[in-house]
């Protein structure tokens, strides 16, 4: 394939992943937050979340569902929606808050974060009171404490262009705390398996025992 090639088919996914938000658009609707989270499987760490409104005119090609993107042009990417987006909101539950609320209702209190911080950044910005989101995707869930319109869209990720663009911000936002809970808990390799359960996670563990990221939860089985 050509380079020009690969630009066709770039060009082709952005129109049909800008397909839904320019529909909702063309109703009325001016502020569309997508939101995606990051982390519900690992055995450590947070989960996180991110809320993204893009400008109508957002035209970069590359952006795809995170898992499906290199770690640089994640970074690349990440750089270029932090600084272009309308509003971006980002939430998090501990692990602490997954073993005493559980994965599912921790993640969609993430994500209520999510929503209101990127609401508050857009009122900042507009400097109208009025001027909050207007619609809301999310990714395959749905927050009935959200009065804001809001739709659930099955591999949102891959398919709607701020569901996607939410993903490449809390999984790096997510990666980059990762990272920096490794130099603090070292000995599970959690710069590279980002809290998963890999080879070297679990040899960390049964060398170290758990450390204070670690989700209880996840980790009751295991015998150490």
């Amino acid at each position: 394939m050509t380079k020009e090639e690969r630009l066709q088919m770039q060009r082709e996914k952005l129109a049909r992943m800008r397909v839904r938000e320019d529909e909702l658009r063309a109703e009325g609707y001016k502020y569309i937050a997508g939101v995606d989270e990051v982390g519900r499987g690992p055995l450590a760490g947070p989960v996180v979340t991110a809320a993204v409104v893009l400008p109508a005119d957002f035209d970069v090609l590359g952006i795809d569902d995170s898992k499906k993107l290199s770690e640089k042009k994640r970074e690349e990417l990440f750089d270029i929606i932090m600084q272009r987006a309308v509003a971006v909101g980002i939430g998090m539950a501990s692990e602490q808050t997954i073993d005493e609320i559980n994965i599912l209702q921790a993640t969609k209190q993430a994500m209520r974060e999510a929503v209101a911080e990127c609401d508050a950044k857009l009122k900042a910005v507009s400097g109208e009171a009025a001027a909050g989101l207007d619609y809301v995707l999310f990714d395959a869930m749905k927050i009935d404490e959200i009065e804001i319109p809001q739709e659930s869209i099955i591999k949102g990720d891959a398919n709607i262009l701020a569901i996607a663009a939410a993903s490449i911000i809390a999984k790096v936002t997510r990666d980059r705390m990762m990272v920096e809970y490794d130099k603090e808990y070292p000995g599970y390799a959690f710069a590279k398996n980002k809290g998963y359960g890999t080879k070297a996670h679990y040899e960390g563990l049964h060398a170290q025992g758990i450390c204070p990221i670690h989700r209880r939860t996840f980790l009751k089985n295991l015998v150490l």
